[in-house]
């Protein structure tokens, strides 16, 4: 994620404290969701929906925080 701005993305990590609990409950909906279309952590379909929902909701807070920080 954010892979062409990776120094963004590090310097944001560690001065941005929003930014950082949203990157990090975005990390862990990354491994939740991976788990689950793996099936090492089977989950209902809802729920699996419900969880790429939030997901791309954090991603979207996480890039619009990104593109406010180089404004």
């Amino acid at each position: 994620m954010f892979e062409h701005h990776q120094e963004l993305l590090e310097e944001m990590i560690r001065d941005n404290e929003d930014f950082r609990r949203h990157y990090h409950r975005h990390q862990e909906l990354d491994k939740r969701v991976t788990a689950a279309e793996l099936g090492t952590a089977p989950m209902e379909d809802l729920a699996l929906v419900r969880l790429k929902k939030e997901k791309l909701f954090i991603k979207d807070k996480l890039a619009m925080l990104m593109k406010a920080a180089k404004s």
